[in-house]
């Protein structure tokens, strides 16, 4: 009666909900404050005050028909013009407000972008840790996820095994930078690399191979960390970009696609974009928010706390013992299980109320993810916690 798939999928539980609505049920039992949550990537830091200020401001005196009212299907034309300016003023680009589409956040651009260059058969390329979705939005297409460990310790790619796993039937390559779960950014060596194998790969087997860049962590970075723009390194590049993160504003669900300006037949591919959105039912993003977005535009929320707790949580662990892999950017720490079953390590972790995510889901069986945007507090009086469950292994 219902598409067998999707209700397989329906009915399968996210691991890390269950470990959220788990620590929600413990804290009703013992108190929130001996809980020690780290599964959610909900931002802890408020919306800059110009977020706020914005939406009072257009609420107050803004037309309301026009607010609320519907955009173009790809978004108001004078935000994508600011999008269109900010980003060439700070990446050197030239992209135009024609090269942008705006969406209901990063999830959505993704699958409208892969809606719109993969059909069934092709491969697209993830390298691990990963984020679990990718194989769901990839399947949905009738494509297959093709997964290429990356290097051990640096989570940096591994261009051998790139190599090896690029095919004639390789359409497409998502990256995530920062990354989602481990906190890497990749190099300027990396994306060089990286591009300088797709072109050659391009030439050998005559298509292109398209690059998607899934950001909704580059304002996340710290110790001023460089994140390369990849259209500036690749033609064939989409941005999928989002405001959850950078700005707070995860339930708000805003973002865009940038189809890079020097891409194959860049009119079609914006097309394309405009049609897969059609399609899919992802035309006109908030009205209100897209508004909100451009008078922020150059703003960020306040990132020094989770570098704060990155220091702190980082620097705690690894004198404990733990193994964990040095994050750059978002706010994860990605952590190496001690002994060899991540699930079983985060079930013990449970035993100092303690929740974690195992890092299966992500590609990567044997570590765990932490995510600390949660209040510093949380982490020092977690310490007592994490170094219980170290000596547990002693």
């Amino acid at each position: 009666m219902y598409t067998e798939s999707l209700v397989k999928l329906g009915k399968v539980r996210s691991e890390i909900r269950e470990i959220f609505e788990y620590g929600n049920k413990r804290k009703a039992e013992i108190g929130a404050e001996n809980v020690f949550d780290f599964s959610i990537g909900n931002p802890s830091v408020p919306a800059p005050k110009s977020v706020d200020d914005a939406i009072v401001d257009l609420v107050e005196k803004f037309d309301s028909v026009a607010l609320h009212g519907y955009t173009s299907a790809q978004g108001d034309a004078g935000v994508r013009e600011t999008i269109a300016d900010y980003t060439n003023k700070k990446f050197g680009t030239n992209i135009t407000s024609n090269h942008i589409y705006m969406t209901c956040g990063a999830a959505a651009s993704l699958t409208i972008v892969l809606n719109a260059i993969l059909q069934r058969d092709d491969e697209c390329i993830a390298f691990t840790p990963y984020f679990p979705e990718y194989g769901v939005f990839i399947e949905r297409t009738g494509a297959k996820l093709v997964a290429v460990t990356s290097e051990e310790k640096t989570f940096q790619i591994d261009m051998d095994k790139f190599e090896k796993a690029i095919t004639d039937k390789t359409k497409a390559v998502i990256i995530n930078s920062p990354n989602n779960p481990s906190g890497v950014v990749y190099t300027v060596d990396t994306i060089e690399k990286m591009c300088h194998l797709l072109r050659e790969k391009e030439q050998e087997y005559g298509h292109p191979i398209f690059v998607i860049t899934d950001e909704p962590y580059r304002e996340l970075v710290y110790d001023d960390t460089e994140v390369p723009y990849i259209i500036n390194y690749y033609d064939n590049t989409f941005v999928c970009y989002s405001y959850s993160k950078a700005l707070s504003l995860p339930g708000e669900r805003i973002g865009y696609i940038v189809v890079s300006p020097n891409m194959i037949e860049e009119e079609d591919a914006y097309a394309a974009v405009c049609g897969s959105a059609r399609a899919l039912g992802y035309v006109c993003a908030s009205s209100m928010y897209q508004r909100v977005i451009a008078r922020c535009i150059a703003d960020t929320a306040d990132i020094s706390i989770y570098k704060k707790n990155r220091d702190l949580l980082y620097n705690a662990l690894t004198e404990m013992g733990y193994e964990c892999v040095y994050p750059d950017g978002a706010f994860y720490l990605f952590v190496k299980a001690m002994g060899e079953d991540s699930h079983e390590f985060c079930e013990k972790a449970k035993e100092q109320e303690l929740l974690l995510v195992p890092a299966d889901s992500f590609g990567t069986p044997g570590y765990v993810r932490v995510s600390y945007c949660v209040q510093t507090k949380q982490i020092e009086d977690a310490l007592p916690a994490f170094q219980a469950l170290a000596d547990s292994y002693k």
